[in-house]
């Protein structure tokens, strides 16, 4: 799962402080994530998902299927 935000935020050129900043947090927070450190809270999952226009199961690699 961690590997598709990075993709996901990488395909569209923003950065981690750009994303942070949509999600109301801060950078290094969000930065856990995208590393595996912190698991990622239900609501941000639901946030990430509608902001790159694809499902909760794409996110926690449960299909390819965006």
């Amino acid at each position: 799962m961690y590997r598709r935000i990075r993709d996901l935020r990488e395909d569209r050129d923003l950065t981690q402080k750009q994303i942070a900043q949509m999600l109301g947090m801060s950078q290094t927070g969000y930065s856990k994530y995208e590393t595996g450190e912190n698991d990622i809270p239900t609501q941000v999952l639901i946030r990430l998902a509608d902001f790159y226009g694809t499902t909760i199961d794409y996110l926690l690699e449960r299909t390819d299927k965006r």
